[in-house]
């Protein structure tokens, strides 16, 4: 063997080790990537855990509305803010409990609607949302933290996470 093909093959070898340590360090980071955001379902990537799995569903947000006698609009600009739509929604909050759904109901009220499941698909959020709007007073102010708020049609973050949001159908009520 001469000394040109050693070199070759080194060269050669070198090249081929470099780039499969590039390639497994890129699945490396795409695995960390995809568990900390459950396959989509976690927009924040802060989800220890995946309550409702991994493959996102999206559902009709008109149709999933249309099932309450509640103001379709409102319905509509809170889920679509909420989940956009993906019944396997997951948010994670600074408290440690989960929001989970396309109401995104919050893990304190599973015990009183999900029999303390999480209610992962589109019919058993439902059934938990009409509650929870039942509890405020048929209206949607549970959806968030603020107090004195009324229903509009704006788009205003509470939350600090880029997706993770409360709800954006709302503003402050005016005082008299």
């Amino acid at each position: 063997m001469c000394i040109r093909d050693r070199y070759q093959r080194r060269v050669h070898g070198d090249y081929y080790l470099s780039s499969m340590k590039l390639v497994l360090f890129f699945l490396m980071v795409l695995t960390a990537i995809y568990a900390d955001s459950c396959g989509g379902n976690c927009p924040s990537g802060r989800c220890p855990r995946c309550p409702c799995g991994t493959v996102p569903h999206k559902i009709d947000i008109a149709a999933i509305c249309q099932k309450h006698s509640w103001s379709q609009k409102c319905c509509q600009c809170i889920v679509q803010h909420e989940s956009g739509g993906n019944e396997k929604a997951t948010g994670y909050n600074t408290n440690g409990s989960f929001d989970v759904g396309v109401f995104q109901i919050n893990q304190m009220n599973w015990g009183s609607c999900s029999g303390g499941e999480p209610p992962c698909d589109a019919e058993r959020n439902l059934k938990c949302a009409i509650k929870v709007y039942q509890w405020g007073g048929n209206t949607w102010k549970l959806w968030s933290t603020a107090k004195g708020l009324s229903l509009i049609h704006i788009s205003e973050p509470t939350r600090r996470y880029a997706i993770s949001y409360a709800v954006f159908c709302l503003k402050k009520k005016k005082k008299n």
